[in-house]
């Protein structure tokens, strides 16, 4: 009875010890983590489409949130000076990879770490904003994938005019707060020149600014409205659009999202394209690789997207040729 009794004692001690064993292993296998920083807010629809397809793309290559990956999302909500102490937060959490958004983003996360993988979205000079060496050599922390712009905006003002023939006066909104506004606007003045339009640039650097914006242009009687890139005339796309439907001009964006919210046209970068070539890259990083030697990619995919439905409002035809190569048009 005395052996069967220290018998059981033994099971029951050995069953404790490998239970204990066990549950030490489960919680020393950590999941990888993802960081992903951004200017944007929450829950907003651009930003959650954008987020899905990277979740897919995460998924497709055998990422399951929640499941084998982690992922920490941290918004500034549009507050520029956040960036630092959530970019701050993502490294406290030792996550594996961050993932960031606009080259404010990347730059808070470059200043907080110069160890924990960096893949940078929408960055439109990477090498002039001193992110990496060169696009096929980053050769630090960083890598993931550029932006084009002012090569985008002549042909911006080329599509408005023509599907707005008659328009000799153009208004052009500048944010000159955004890193390549003054080259935006250079292409686009060396584009009006050839097709004999004369520009109107306005300086908008807050949603405040609107009312008096669209009053100068109506003073100075342009015929359409081109609207840089820049990360306050996309948010606050709404509130300009508004206002030029109340002006009725016919206004040319750089991304979808303004086409979607009422803009005549949007010519621009894929950016949820950008996000899936993210994940792309957090997976390589995952599996080992290093930034240094991922080449940062540059974008190869471009959409026009046109609105009928604003076209029909503004009395406008939009004419075939146009129509033949849009890669999206809204009724």
């Amino acid at each position: 009875m005395k052996l069967r009794s220290a018998l059981v004692v033994v099971a029951v001690v050995v069953m404790l010890f490998s239970a204990l064993c066990a549950r030490k292993a489960q919680q020393a296998e950590k999941i990888p983590r993802i960081g992903m920083l951004s200017f944007t807010t929450p829950g907003s629809e651009e930003e959650s489409r954008r987020l899905a397809v990277f979740r897919q793309a995460l998924r497709e290559r055998g990422w399951v949130d929640g499941q084998n990956v982690a992922i920490e999302y941290r918004h500034s909500r549009r507050r520029d000076e956040r960036l630092a102490g959530l970019a701050a937060e993502l490294v406290k959490l030792k996550v594996d990879v961050i993932v960031t958004y606009g080259t404010k983003a990347t730059r808070a996360a470059q200043q907080a770490t110069r160890a924990i993988p960096i893949v940078m979205l929408t960055v439109l000079d990477p090498v002039a904003a001193g992110f990496v060496r060169t696009l096929a050599h980053p050769g630090a922390n960083i890598t993931g994938s550029s932006e084009v712009s002012e090569t985008l905006s002549g042909k911006r003002l080329e599509l408005l005019k023509e599907v707005v023939p008659h328009a000799t006066r153009v208004a052009v909104l500048v944010d000159p707060s955004h890193p390549t506004n003054v080259l935006d606007l250079r292409s686009t003045e060396i584009a009006a020149r050839a097709l004999g339009v004369t520009l109107q640039p306005i300086e908008v650097r807050a949603s405040g600014e609107f009312d008096s914006a669209f009053d100068r242009i109506t003073r100075e009687h342009a015929e359409a409205l081109v609207v840089l890139p820049g990360s306050t005339l996309f948010l606050d796309r709404r509130q300009i659009l508004e206002r030029a439907a109340r002006h009725r001009l016919p206004t040319m964006y750089a991304w979808r999202e303004g086409a979607e919210a009422g803009a005549l046209l949007s010519y621009g970068v894929d950016t949820a394209d950008n996000y899936r070539r993210a994940a792309h890259y957090v997976d390589k990083i995952l599996k080992g690789a290093k930034p240094a030697d991922l080449p940062v990619e540059q974008p190869t995919k471009f959409e026009l997207v046109i609105n009928l439905k604003t076209a029909k409002a503004l009395g406008l035809t939009i004419p075939q040729s146009i129509l033949a190569r849009a890669d999206q048009v809204i009724e």
